[in-house]
């Protein structure tokens, strides 16, 4: 079995970003993958502008003085242009407003008093004082946003405050996926003996809308060699990766693995992990079609990914090794999650000799509270916990010392 490291190694390095690219409207790019770098045409702010309400002044009519009157010259909101300032004037400014040539400085309003047409400014500000300088934020010519971007809400704002109204952006990864288990049933459905509902059809379908994946759901195949080889060949044609959900391990009703070998390759079986040891990944062939251009091998193959069918292994090992890997197709740049250092809580004396997943939350002391029941059917406690204990190989874990945690804030997006 390979260890996690090596098995994420695998699928990384496989994981070429897709070519195709499209340009599409700002509004409408929250969580695409840019594809371009997005360089400001512009400073931000585009002029100097006065971060409160109150009088820009020249700083030197107030120098050395606690108290003095000046004319009011001009009134400015903000998005109108001003005058240039009269020496020994001010001008009501407000927040946002542009400063207007001459002035060097704001006074706040809560340190004047106003009186008709002239202000008392009881304050000797210094040059500069509450005024926010053109391209503070943003020079032009300045890449603002790297290609390999997944695009936050934040970042949007970001592209739409130096104008840009579309964006280039990676297409979306096709993802067809299908469950397999004549036990399995959709819920609304009645459940006969021996059946269960299909939860994972719920929790991989979620995870991958996060991801803004373009699925095709084949819903639930039959426990037959012939229905699972005849699926594999359909998705295989407009996708750029398979995702199943059980039929992976070694018994005799488990067809998608050999399926996946006899309609394409299997390049990992099996990882070193707990849960979610039977964890397959290859790629399954399309069928030839005519071209005038030679197809690339990668053009000639579709990804597959075949995880295990109890519900918190396959929801581990999409977190862990489906997420990084569908993000690294999207062209993301940085796929790994952020690790955090807590101290447990809890004593866990038996070592076991598989990479430990453990749920677990923190609590309002700022450790970390152990799911008491780790088994792999146990979906409740993945909705308990905040998330992930990295707990490496044959180590046993004592209440007080620190482990590595990766929160579920840092998986489910």
């Amino acid at each position: 079995m390979l260890s996690t490291a090596e098995a994420l190694a695998t699928l990384l390095g496989a994981a070429n970003p897709i070519a195709d690219t499209e340009s599409i409207p700002t509004l409408d790019a929250l969580n695409r993958v840019l594809a371009a770098d997005v360089t400001s045409p512009l400073d931000v702010p585009p002029m100097h502008t006065s971060s409160m309400d109150g009088y820009a002044v020249r700083a030197a009519d107030l120098a050395g003085q606690a108290k003095r009157r000046l004319r009011v010259s001009q009134r400015i909101p903000a998005g109108h242009a001003p005058q240039p300032l009269e020496p020994n004037t001010a001008a009501r400014i407000f927040t946002g407003a542009t400063v207007p040539p001459g002035a060097d400085a704001i006074v706040m309003q809560e340190q004047a008093e106003a009186a008709g047409d002239e202000v008392t400014i009881l304050h000797s500000p210094q040059a500069g004082e509450w005024i926010t300088a053109q391209g503070a934020d943003i020079r032009n010519g300045s890449v603002i946003l790297p290609a390999g971007t997944r695009l936050t809400p934040q970042a949007l704002g970001l592209a739409a405050s130096v104008g840009c109204a579309g964006l280039q952006v990676r297409r979306r990864v096709k993802v067809a996926v299908f469950f397999t288990g004549d036990e399995l049933t959709m819920p609304g459905e009645p459940l006969k003996p021996g059946a269960i509902y299909n939860s994972n059809r719920f929790t991989l379908r979620g995870l991958l809308d996060n991801l803004g994946c373009e699925v095709t759901d084949y819903g639930i195949v039959a426990d037959k060699l012939d229905a699972t080889r005849a699926t594999l060949r359909e998705a295989a044609q407009a996708h750029d990766l398979i995702l199943t959900c059980g039929g992976v391990s070694v018994g005799e009703e488990d067809h998608v693995k050999p399926a996946v070998e006899a309609e394409g390759r299997l390049a990992m079986w099996q990882i070193a992990m707990k849960p979610g040891k039977p964890l397959a990944f290859g790629a399954v062939r399309r069928a030839q079609q005519q071209s005038s251009t030679v197809a690339t091998a990668a053009a000639a193959e579709t990804f597959f990914i075949g995880l295990p069918g109890n519900p918190v292994s396959s929801f581990a090992t999409f977190l862990l090794f489906v997420r990084p890997f569908v993000l690294s197709l999207a062209g993301v740049r940085t796929v790994a999650p952020r690790v955090l250092s807590l101290r447990a809580d809890f004593t866990q004396p038996k070592a076991d000799r598989r990479n430990e997943f453990l749920r677990a939350r923190i609590n309002a002391a700022g450790g970390l509270d152990l799911f008491p029941n780790q088994s792999s059917a146990v979906l409740t406690s993945t909705v308990w916990g905040d998330g992930l204990i990295d707990n490496p190989p044959n180590h046993a874990i004592s209440a007080g010392e620190t482990v590595r945690f990766i929160p579920f804030s840092e998986l489910l997006n």
